[in-house]
C-alpha cells in the first residue's frame, strides 16, 4: 500500500503528540555537538518557518553536516535543545524520522542495480504494493528526467544523474521536511541547474528544505533567508538582501582596461571613496563597498586624471561573496578548496 504524508499525519494526530505543533519546522536553541575535545557546534539557534528553503552557509569544517545530522536524528545532541516539526530530537527520533528525508553530499544508491530497481526496491521498504511501487518509481523517474536510463546500472550514470536519482529515492514518500547537505557539490552547471529546479518544485509541493551549501550563487538562488555558520556558531542570519545591506548600502564594481595599473587604481579609488578597496581574484577587476553612494560620483573623474582607462563602472547591491568575506574573512574561492 501507499503510505502517504497525509496517512502519516493522520496516524500522528490520533497517537498524540508529545510536543505543540508550531509553525517552525525546526528550532534549535544552543545547539552543540562536540567530538572528543573538538567542539564541532557551539551553541547554533535556529528557528527555521515552515514552508520555503533555509540555506546555511559556510566553509568546510563549520559544522553545517553536523547540524543536519543531529536535526536528522543520525547523531546524539549533546547540548542545547532542539524540535523539527514539533517533535525533540532527543526523545522522539521515531516521530522525526516519519516526517522527514535526507539526502548527503554522496549518493546513497545500490550501483549494481539499475535506476528503476533501486526506486522499486525503496518503495516497496517504505510499503508499497508490488503494482504501486512500479508506478511511483516511473512517476519519478520520469519526473527526474531519467526514463531512458531506467535499465542502466548506476554505475554507470553521470554525477547529475546520481544527484537526481539520490534525490527521486528520498521522496518515495514526500516528506515534510527535506535536508539536502551540499547536494550539487563536484556537479557542472547544468546539472547543478537541474537540481534547483528539482528543489524548486519539491517546494512548490509543500515541503520544507533545509539546504546546505558552499555556494554562493546557489544559496542567492534557492533560500528564501540564510544563516552563515563559522566554526560552529551562527555568525549571522536572514534574507539575501538583510545581509548583504549588513555590509554596506551599495559596492562599486571597477574593471581596468590595463591590469598592470590595478594598485595605483585602487590607491586613486581608495583616495577618493574613503574605503578600502577590495582586488577580486580577476586582476583588472576591483570592488570597493560604498557607505554613501553619492561619492562615487568623484570616482570615475579621478580615474580619467591619472590616466587610468576603465571598461566597467557598476555601483550594485553587495555580493553574497562580500557578505561572505566581511563575515569570515576569508573569500568564499579559499574557503571552498
Amino acid at each position: 500500500m501507499k503510505v502517504s504524508r497525509e496517512e502519516r499525519a493522520a496516524g500522528a494526530g490520533e497517537e498524540g503528540s508529545a510536543m505543540p505543533q508550531s509553525n517552525f519546522a525546526i528550532h534549535t536553541q544552543g545547539l552543540v555537538k562536540r567530538f572528543g575535545s573538538t567542539v564541532a557546534v557551539n551553541g547554533v539557534d535556529l528557528a527555521i518557518r515552515e514552508g520555503g528553503v533555509y540555506g546555511v552557509l559556510g566553509p568546510n569544517g563549520a559544522g553545517k553536516t553536523t547540524t543536519i545530522r543531529m536535526l536528522a536524528t543520525l547523531l546524539p545532541i549533546d547540548g542545547g535543545t532542539a524540535t523539527v516539526l514539533g517533535h525533540d530530537v532527543a526523545s522522539e527520533p521515531e516521530k522525526i524520522r516519519e516526517k522527514v528525508a535526507l539526502t548527503g553530499q554522496f549518493a546513497s544508491l545500490d550501483e549494481d542495480l539499475t535506476g528503476a530497481e533501486n526506486l522499486l526496491l525503496l518503495a516497496r521498504l517504505y510499503g508499497y504494493s508490488r503494482p504501486a511501487s512500479r508506478e511511483r518509481a516511473a512517476q519519478l523517474l520520469e519526473a527526474f528526467g531519467l526514463t531512458e536510463a531506467a535499465k542502466r546500472q548506476v554505475k554507470n550514470y553521470s554525477g547529475g544523474m546520481r544527484r537526481r536519482l539520490d534525490i527521486a529515492a528520498s521522496i518515495i514518500v514526500t516528506p515534510e521536511l527535506m535536508f539536502l547537505d551540499e547536494p550539487t557539490t563536484g556537479l557542472d552547471p547544468r546539472s547543478r541547474n537541474q537540481v534547483w529546479e528539482i528543489v524548486r518544485a519539491l517546494v512548490a509541493g509543500g515541503t520544507t528544505v533545509l539546504l546546505t551549501t558552499q555556494y554562493l550563487d546557489e544559496a542567492d538562488q534557492l533560500a528564501d533567508r540564510i544563516a552563515v555558520i563559522d566554526h560552529g556558531k551562527v555568525i549571522a542570519e536572514g534574507t539575501t538582501g538583510e545581509l548583504k545591506a549588513s555590509v554596506g548600502s551599495g559596492a562599486l564594481h571597477v574593471r581596468i582596461a590595463n591590469p598592470i595599473q590595478r594598485a595605483d587604481a585602487a590607491g586613486v579609488l581608495s583616495r577618493v571613496l574613503g574605503v578600502d578597496i577590495i582586488s577580486e581574484s580577476d586582476p583588472a577587476a576591483l570592488t570597493a563597498r560604498i557607505s554613501d553612494p553619492r561619492t562615487v560620483a568623484l570616482a570615475l573623474p579621478a580615474l580619467d586624471d591619472a590616466d587610468i582607462a576603465v571598461t566597467t563602472f557598476a555601483l550594485g547591491q553587495p555580493s553574497l561573496d562580500e557578505v561572505f568575506l566581511a563575515l569570515t574573512g576569508k573569500p568564499a574561492e579559499e574557503v571552498t578548496q
